[in-house]
């Protein structure tokens, strides 16, 4: 299954009874998402908690969203319907920045049959699909989960890694400018930074395949190993929004690989080297 579904594509699909929808819709700092959701989402759309549901605990050195333990996932997963022959679509209202984290657990779990709502719920209202209210439920799915069928980094591979890590916060933050959430601000040594929120046009859909592959392409020529390691690695704050740059990367036709425990996790280790000089143009 394609990574991504347009809206006039699920529009013709609503119907289908294996048609599974999930609705993301979550914000850093907000608990907010299932009260919208409530209040408007696409017909059938189950809500889905991205802090409960597809995130683990918290430890010390978790990360602030450490991802699910898979029998839990699992569970999630049978709870929201989905079952072996389901089809997954997947929508938010922020860009596909939390549908991006779900999109990414299924394949993870690997489970294929999973795509993205280019554009969310906006895409969909445009289109002038009907809306529900309330809160629904799906009858429990019966689906069978694996889990590690997507490439992914721990704290103690970044050392080796030699291919190009991509950080994907906002540019001050990945300077070190400043640091609103985590305790200690800068990147991981050798990263270079392309904000998540680069892979979407003014729409909040993503930018064509070509554009996509360019980019990374761009990022991977000035990294200081270009040439030897064709590897590409993501994280982000918490290993949230850094799915979004694994979706977009398989829009474009390209494997890249989860650090899911971010900047979060790293810089819980007081050792951990840090910078915050500007590596974009490093040769």
């Amino acid at each position: 299954m394609k990574p991504l579904i347009s809206a006039s594509e699920l529009a013709a699909r609503l119907a289908e009874p294996t048609l599974v929808l999930l609705d993301v819709r979550w914000v850093l700092g907000r608990t907010d998402g299932k009260a919208h959701y409530a209040a408007q989402h696409i017909p059938g759309a189950v809500f889905v908690d991205l802090d409960t549901e597809l995130s683990g605990t918290t430890t010390t050195h978790s990360g602030r969203h450490p991802l699910p333990m898979p029998a839990e996932f699992e569970a999630s997963a049978r709870r929201w319907g989905i079952g072996q022959d389901s089809s997954v679509v997947i929508y938010d209202d922020s860009g596909a920045l939390a549908a991006a984290r779900a999109w990414w657990l299924l394949r993870h779990a690997d489970f294929d049959q999973v795509a993205v709502l280019d554009g969310g719920l906006d895409a969909y209202k445009e289109l002038g699909g009907q809306l529900a209210s309330g809160e629904e439920n799906n009858p429990p799915g019966d689906v069978q989960l694996s889990w590690g069928a997507m490439p992914v980094l721990d704290f103690a591979q970044l050392e080796g890694f030699t291919g190009t890590l991509i950080d994907s916060r906002a540019t001050a933050r990945y300077l070190g400018i400043e640091e609103p959430i985590d305790p200690v601000a800068g990147h991981i040594p050798g990263a270079r930074n392309r904000p998540t929120t680069d892979n979407l046009d003014a729409q909040a859909k993503f930018l064509p395949p070509a554009d996509l592959a360019r980019a990374f392409q761009t990022l991977q020529q000035g990294a200081k190993t270009a040439g030897d390691d064709a590897r590409l690695a993501a994280y982000c704050g918490s290993g949230v929004t850094a799915c979004h740059q694994v979706l977009a990367g398989a829009q474009a036709g390209l494997q890249i690989a989860l650090y899911p425990g971010s900047w979060s996790q790293y810089c819980s280790y007081p050792q951990a080297p840090v910078t915050t000089s500007d590596e974009q143009h490093r040769h």
